[in-house]
């Protein structure tokens, strides 16, 4: 009868653990790498890209009168032989890309 209460009870702390963890994703601020992935998506709708980085730490900016906390990385794309380069800033709440600039 012990073993039986004892597999139930690590099924039940399994199925509970699980649940906690998709719950938690949900919730939780996206990651740099994701930032970068969803940004280098984003980039290669106009076109292939060849190079891209991101800062690992937010930064607040402020666009359009509204304060973002976000990540702030680049990518490098050729264009008719030339690199041109982008730097962008991503939302850490939502993901979305809110501003991109051609720096070269």
């Amino acid at each position: 009868m012990n073993v039986k209460k004892a597999v139930l009870a690590a099924g039940v702390g399994v199925a509970v653990g699980y649940v906690a963890k998709q719950q938690l994703d949900n919730y939780q601020k996206i990651t740099p790498e994701k930032a970068l992935k969803k940004a280098k998506e984003t980039f290669k709708k106009n076109g292939p890209i060849s190079g891209s980085w991101i800062y690992m730490k937010p930064e607040e900016v402020e666009r359009n009168g509204l304060m973002y906390n976000a990540y702030r990385g680049g990518v490098t794309r050729n264009k008719d032989g030339e690199n041109m380069q982008y730097e962008f800033y991503v939302d850490v709440e939502t993901g979305a890309v809110i501003d991109t600039i051609q720096t070269a």
